[in-house]
């Protein structure tokens, strides 16, 4: 079949994109061939004929960043201008996605997260009007909703809050739901009486990942590392959901002063920095500077090099020279990170992040340092302080959470659920 994908923006590190070419890789394996629309590239993921950039979809443009300012964060007097604004831009968008249907014979549309969360409403509202007028089956990955992001998409304005109703997640007889965790699809059923089927984030766990090599041989030197020096990874966004302030934390709690903790991510999705200036602000205040990297200038989902010539390394660079991973996010839909530690053969010290991570990942019996809502106990520091500087309990940690991980989270039970959706 042809599947036509639509999302944000792809080629980043951030989940959706990553989690997005995993299945494009898995479709790909069973025979399908996929065209990808979106608003952002920030690499080609497939050959470039079959990808499609309208730079208006994308969470960057203007026409999204101007809807969001409006609709949530600097709400104007009245909504006029703003739902006639979103009018004309989803029948813009609605046109546009019905051309490249057309302009591609795409078989099956695949929507990525663009229909479950409203981070761009024109995008989501076009892709509605769109697919109430197709006759053509589409299946949502849903990572993550509105209801869970507590008041960040609540409006001033009983329309727009009727439009986010209505649109997010798309409700169409022709429209099949795959969820990343068991509490969304229960909430789906409650909520919209809709049956969604269960898709857990994997990793390939028959791919080298995480290996030391020549090219990543100067990593730790290139971000400020020193010989001896026990770097725990922290390798995700700058956002607060991610709790990187326990993480800073538990290094100023170790004793040893060769533990640093390497922050991997950007701060390109903190609105306003905030998030990103208080972190700089506890490191400050606690004379820790030395011991917390920010080295997101050197890393990105894959190799290159920067517009200053300067290499880039790879997420995968980056687990090859963790002793560890701090991971003690408050919330994820489902949790790319700890799945990544796990085929890195890195150890990971996790929070028990409600509601997903103890029902989809902990309870299947990984060995992990898990705290409670971001309790760090002298208890749990001491049992971490033990494992990263303890190599031979790192290897029997990290052995056994890879076999387990490969049972649960590969890219073969990817392809089992796949089949079954999308048939050939």
């Amino acid at each position: 079949m042809k599947i036509g994908i639509i999302i944000g923006r792809i080629g980043d590190v951030d989940g959706v994109a990553l989690e997005t070419e995993k299945w494009i890789d898995v479709l790909r394996k069973m025979g399908h061939e996929i065209f990808i629309l979106s608003g952002h590239f920030k690499e080609d993921v497939i050959e470039r004929e079959n990808q499609k950039a309208l730079r208006f979809l994308s969470f960057f443009s203007p026409e999204c960043e101007w809807e969001q300012n409006r609709a949530f964060f600097f709400p104007p007097d009245d909504a006029e201008r703003l739902l006639s604004h979103l009018d004309g831009t989803a029948n813009h968008v609605a046109t546009a996605i019905f051309q490249w249907i057309l302009d591609y014979r795409i078989d099956v549309l695949l929507i990525e997260n663009a229909s479950s969360l409203p981070a761009h409403l024109s995008l989501g509202m076009g892709i509605m009007r769109c697919a109430e007028r197709l006759d053509l089956p589409i299946v949502i990955h849903h990572h993550d909703f509105y209801w869970e992001r507590g008041s960040r998409y609540t409006s001033p304005f009983p329309e727009i809050t009727q439009i986010v109703e209505e649109t997010f997640p798309l409700r169409t007889s022709n429209a099949r739901h795959a969820v990343i965790n068991t509490h969304q699809r229960g909430v789906l059923k409650e909520k919209f009486d809709i049956d969604a089927v269960v898709v857990p984030n994997v990793m390939d766990f028959d791919k080298p990942f995480a290996q030391k090599d020549s090219y990543n041989a100067d990593l730790p030197a290139s971000i400020g590392l020193q010989e001896g020096d026990i770097p725990l990874f922290q390798i995700t966004r700058i956002v607060q959901r991610k709790g990187i302030e326990v993480a800073i934390d538990l290094v100023g709690r170790l004793e040893d002063q060769h533990v640093k903790l390497v922050i991997t991510g950007s701060a390109a999705d903190d609105h306003r920095k905030g998030y990103y200036r208080k972190l700089v602000r506890q490191i400050e205040r606690n004379g820790m500077k030395s011991r917390v990297i920010f080295a997101h200038h050197k890393l990105l989902s894959s190799r290159g090099t920067s517009s200053t010539g300067e290499k880039i390394f790879s997420l995968g660079d980056a687990y090859a020279h963790a002793v560890a991973c701090t991971y003690f996010s408050t919330y994820e839909g489902f949790g790319n990170a700890f799945v990544e530690a796990v085929v890195a053969r890195r150890p990971v010290f996790v929070n028990n992040y409600k509601p997903v991570f103890w029902p989809d990942i902990g309870s299947l019996g990984f060995e992990t340092v898990m705290l409670e809502d971001n309790n760090l106990t002298d208890e749990s520091v001491a049992e971490i302080d033990r494992i990263i500087h303890d190599p031979a309990m790192q290897v029997e940690i990290s052995e056994h959470n890879f076999e387990l991980g490969r049972k649960h989270f590969s890219f073969e039970v990817l392809e089992q659920i796949l089949q079954a959706i999308f048939p050939q």
